[in-house]
């Protein structure tokens, strides 16, 4: 990914409206590489931060800012992934991604408008399901980088063997690992209309404390895992089982009179948003194996729910 060239002194400022415009690619990419959009957002303001340092001459030596921005984040988010795990080890009770609304920008890949490949707009919308987002949690730093780069946003290994800092036999490498991953771990699709039909079945059973319509709902493996970070109540492990899931699912309500519960799109994909006195506490992403509720990601933690006070969940 070549930028920056000697000649840059007789060159025009660069359009400050295109410097600005690659935000909402950048805070997309950088929400696919670190599964949080505040950090996410941290790392696109530290790569505007180190745009605005240089000086007119450096700024203008660049030949595609869009490629340097790319280059930067893409190296902000691959340190702050290598320090991620340690954060995730203190961290109190399970760690999940945070959780999207449905706002069509985070399907923005590096092409817009209407022309873009449908292959790859499906690949864009499959990589922020929380599915996706936790198979990525699995690989490491340079795999999810070179993968995201590579198989979602469509960069040359060329210019991911600059951002990651290896070869791009290597980059290659890196990518075919984690498409491994993903395809161990993928699951067969499920329309979306007949994925919102079986959580609006799941959001009246659990409304009604029909215990027996939840575990008929559930696969009898089913795991849920809730994200508390400590803030708020949240069980530290996963609740496994579908009669065991049903019964919390119902115990969380009894503890709770006058939550409601709406149906959203999670990550791309339908799912529940759980209020109380008009404000987010639950937001659940659900995912579908054999025409039954199979995981169930349910993200408690306040400060991954700002997303989810605006709009998200009112």
């Amino acid at each position: 990914m070549s930028t920056t060239t000697e000649a840059g002194h007789d060159r025009p400022e660069p359009d400050l409206s295109v410097i600005v415009g690659e935000r909402r690619h950048l805070t997309n990419l950088a929400y696919r590489l670190l599964g949080s959009l505040a950090e996410a957002e941290d790392a696109v303001q530290e790569t505007y931060a180190r745009w605005y340092a240089m000086s007119g001459p450096q700024q203008r030596a660049i030949d595609s800012p869009g490629a340097w921005l790319t280059t930067v984040a893409g190296r902000i988010c691959l340190d702050q992934l290598g320090s991620a795990r340690a954060r995730r080890e203190r961290y109190v009770g399970e760690w999940v991604p945070e959780p999207l609304p449905d706002r069509t920008e985070w399907f923005s890949g590096r092409e817009s408008g209407d022309g873009a490949d449908p292959a790859d707009r499906n690949t864009l919308d499959e990589s922020v399901n929380m599915a996706f987002l936790i198979v990525l949690e699995s690989m490491t730093p340079a795999e999810r980088v070179a993968f995201i780069l590579h198989d979602v946003f469509r960069y040359s290994f060329g210019e991911v063997a600059e951002i990651v800092g290896r070869t791009p036999a290597a980059c290659r490498q890196l990518a075919s690992s984690a498409r491994r991953r993903v395809a161990d771990a993928r699951v067969p699709a499920v329309p979306a209309a007949g994925q919102a039909v079986l959580v609006r079945h799941f959001k009246e059973a659990w409304e009604a404390r029909d215990i027996r319509a939840l575990v008929g709902l559930l696969a009898p493996d089913a795991t849920m895992t809730a994200d508390g970070g400590g803030l708020v109540g949240a069980a530290l492990r996963p609740v496994e089982g579908s009669e065991r899931i049903a019964r919390y699912l119902i115990t969380i309500a009894d503890r709770a009179p006058g939550l409601t519960l709406l149906e959203r799109t999670v990550n791309g994909l339908p799912g529940l948003v759980a209020q109380h006195s008009g404000s987010t506490v639950t937001v659940a992403a659900i995912g579908i194996a054999d025409g039954r509720v199979a995981r169930i990601w349910a993200v408690r933690n306040p400060e991954k729910l700002g997303a989810w006070t605006v709009d998200g969940a009112s």
